[in-house]
């Protein structure tokens, strides 16, 4: 994308915008009864395995694969996760691509305290989160528990002047992180190489999530 702009000694000036991160936000249309069943369904495999440590601080990361226990409810997110990659996905000439995807998929408890530090998926094309519970983050800000994207621009985020702001033709909050607010049925995609963490939640009920890496089966 570019703009046309003069200056104010009549000068023209060719602005490209390049390398957007496309992060996607949709509100599945039958999460209630999804939601329902997925959380019966993860609280119950909480209590047939311990759980991992990956990115978690705090919390249960499940470890065993979704598939053995999570049904079709988790299908359904990762199914919802692969149509939204579809038209979020080109070859190299601009033409939009449906590959076949490969995903593997895990859930998260997370309690009070708890967090995600800051991390990306390896190996992956793109990543999604779910939300099964939000634990009451989207009705009070005060209960944290958001999802939060860093500045993947590098040495931009060590540059950085927090008095100035590059006019990059877009809504910018001039910051090297933007936050999303958790809530109940909301899913988010974005590039796996996209560095993430979930800051600490407050509440002080159970706050559950559902993710998943979605790559091109071989």
């Amino acid at each position: 994308m570019s703009q046309q702009q003069t200056d104010n000694a009549g000068v023209e000036i060719s602005v490209g915008y390049f390398f957007a991160t496309p992060v996607a936000a949709v509100m599945l249309p039958n999460a209630e009864a999804i939601n329902a069943d997925l959380r019966a369904r993860v609280l119950a495999q909480r209590k047939r395995e311990p759980g991992k440590n990956a990115s978690n601080r705090g919390g249960w990361h499940s470890a065993e694969p979704t598939e053995n226990w999570a049904a079709e409810s988790a299908q359904a997110i990762v199914s919802a996760g692969e149509e939204v990659a579809n038209q979020m996905t080109m070859d190299r000439q601009g033409t939009y691509f449906r590959p076949r995807w490969e995903s593997r998929a895990w859930a998260n408890i997370n309690g009070p305290g708890d967090a995600n530090d800051f991390h990306y998926h390896p190996g992956s094309f793109w990543s999604g989160t779910y939300y099964v519970d939000d634990g009451g983050c989207a009705a009070d800000a005060s209960l944290g528990g958001e999802f939060e994207i860093m500045d993947p621009r590098g040495t931009g985020v060590a540059m950085h002047d927090p008095s100035l702001v590059m006019a990059d033709g877009a809504q910018n909050s001039g910051g090297t992180t933007m936050t999303f607010t958790p809530r109940s049925g909301l899913l988010l995609l974005f590039p796996a190489w996209l560095q993430h963490q979930v800051r600490p939640y407050y509440g002080d009920r159970e706050r559950i999530s559902f993710a998943f890496n979605l790559s091109r089966a071989v």
